[in-house]
């Protein structure tokens, strides 16, 4: 529940920031809304990898159950 929050809030930062882009006549703003609206969309993108499979370093593909075996 709160990675959905969480999720919908870091969507509507981004709408809002690109909407401010699209607006916003002054070309520094212009490249700073951009740019955080990239970093927000980075932070959404990894927390969907994490929060749905967990981090990829515990998964194993191709040890079939195995892992105390390779110690």
């Amino acid at each position: 529940m709160a990675r959905d929050s969480a999720l919908s809030t870091l969507n509507v930062a981004i709408d809002a920031l690109n909407l401010a882009k699209e607006l916003s006549g002054i070309t520094p703003a212009n490249a700073v809304f951009g740019s955080v609206s990239v970093l927000l969309t980075m932070i959404r993108v990894i927390c969907l990898l994490f929060c749905i499979d967990g981090p990829p370093a515990y998964m194993f593909p191709g040890l079939n159950g195995k892992q105390a075996e390779l110690c």
